[in-house]
């Protein structure tokens, strides 16, 4: 006996509708990503510890922390220290409202982390370790994301910035977390870019603003010096993107036009929002940074106003 099939008619559950066509489409591939980004203020398996002799008040997610309940008209004590490079790791900038410090004050808070380095490129306040911006009608270093001084062998450990005077609006500065740049990489670039080495320059950054005939009898002082892309941080270990739009010329061993389209996709991971902390000026206030960690930006935006700030640059140590 023969038994014929069930016929089967598809029930609606069954057939999906023709996926839609979209035309051809696609972002280029170097550039800034979308989407969710990972946000992580302090090392993996850090311990994260209150603080117990200052108060610390985050201005960002990941980057920037005012700081209440110190005067820092004297070198901080032992516990503050540590505890203020404590802070200064985890939060990258450190910010200290209202402290009007003399020049011989910042300076000597400056030196409770190391020696103080000099910039003869830079003009200076009442001391050689006083680098002084006056900005009016002068052009000088702003409105560019950069890293201080990466032409150097030892590019400087951090900078305390006091601003004397602030213009009405406008003049703030900004900071981006380099750490968090190299975590949202994608593989593909981390991989091309983990052991690589850069040449580090000071003229493009300074001709700019400086003619050849200043810049010239610097050369022999500052020759280039490589570092690497990618370095650790000495104290946390963490890795960081070590690139700059000022100062990073090449990726050495690759051609100029390939070492070119991959520095302009690094340079871009400073641009990125939710790396960025932006702080507002009043006269008086004090800026402190950890400069192997972060970039910044001084923001060209007040006009015809003057800002006059002073920076004590501290000497650091080799990346690696």
């Amino acid at each position: 006996m023969t038994i014929a099939a069930p016929s089967v008619t598809p029930s609606t559950a069954s057939v999906s509708p023709a996926s839609p066509v979209l035309r051809d489409h696609r972002i280029p591939a170097d550039g800034l990503y979308e989407g969710p980004r990972a946000l992580r203020r302090v090392p993996e398996k850090w311990e994260d510890r209150p603080y117990e002799l200052f108060e610390v008040v985050p201005q960002g997610r990941i980057i920037g922390a005012e700081i209440r309940g110190l005067d820092l008209s004297l070198p901080p004590a032992p516990a503050v220290r540590e505890e203020l490079n404590r802070a200064l790791l985890e939060w990258k900038v450190l910010f200290f409202r209202g402290q009007h410090l003399s020049s011989d004050a910042q300076r000597a808070f400056a030196r409770s982390w190391g020696e103080l380095e000099t910039n003869p490129l830079l003009a200076t306040g009442d001391a050689p370790e006083v680098v002084r911006f006056d900005r009016s009608a002068v052009p000088t270093f702003e409105n560019v994301w950069h890293t201080d001084v990466t032409f150097r062998e030892r590019p400087a450990l951090g900078a305390v910035l006091q601003l004397r005077e602030v213009p009405p609006v406008g003049g703030d500065t900004m900071w981006a977390d380099m750490a968090a740049a190299y975590d949202n990489l994608p593989q593909d670039v981390k991989d091309r870019i983990d052991g690589a080495r850069a040449v580090h320059d000071f003229v493009p950054g300074f001709a700019r603003f400086s003619s050849p005939a200043q810049l010239a009898p610097f050369q022999e002082l500052f020759p280039p010096v490589e570092h690497p892309v990618v370095r650790r941080h000495p104290e946390t270990g963490r890795r960081m993107l070590f690139v700059n739009t000022s100062f990073t010329t090449r990726i050495v061993g690759l051609e100029r036009a390939e070492s070119d389209r991959l520095l302009r996709l690094l340079f871009q991971q400073a641009h990125v929002p939710e790396y960025q902390v932006r702080f507002r000026w009043q006269a008086g206030d004090i800026a402190f940074w950890d400069n192997r960690a972060t970039q910044h930006y001084a923001v060209n935006d007040y006009a015809p106003h003057r800002r006059v700030a002073e920076r004590v640059a501290i000497a650091g140590d080799r990346p690696f």
